[in-house]
């Protein structure tokens, strides 16, 4: 699986759980972190954990090793290293307060509807 399949893999599993305006940030040439970006949000503690769990089963399905995942039992902000992709769950009142998009403007931006080049 390419790094984009990866992606849109993992940014379905998120849209399963009713991610919150779900974007998907392509950072090849931009950071050497990830190839992608994941930024998206839950209403509660308990749906952003709920997000980051499936992201996790996502990736134990694939035989991908999550390399770190910070912030799981505060649920504000999860943050995961899955490879090739980093996945942001916030959520909404830290999203808004940290605009992660704003902070990475020059990243080309994507949805799920919107297609990767």
């Amino acid at each position: 699986m390419n790094s984009e399949e990866w992606v849109k893999y993992l940014a379905e599993a998120a849209d399963d759980k009713k991610a919150q305006d779900l974007v998907i940030l392509k950072m090849e040439g931009i950071s050497v972190i990830a190839d992608y970006f994941i930024i998206c949000h839950g209403d509660s503690e308990k749906q952003v954990q709920a997000i980051s769990t499936a992201l996790r089963k996502a990736a134990d399905e694939k035989g991908v090793t999550v390399h770190r995942m910070e912030g799981y039992d505060q649920a504000r902000w999860v943050l995961l290293d899955l490879g090739d992709v980093v996945a942001h769950i916030f959520h909404r009142e830290d999203r808004d307060y940290y605009q992660l998009e704003k902070l990475w403007g020059d990243a080309p931006s994507y949805t799920l509807e919107k297609k990767l080049l």
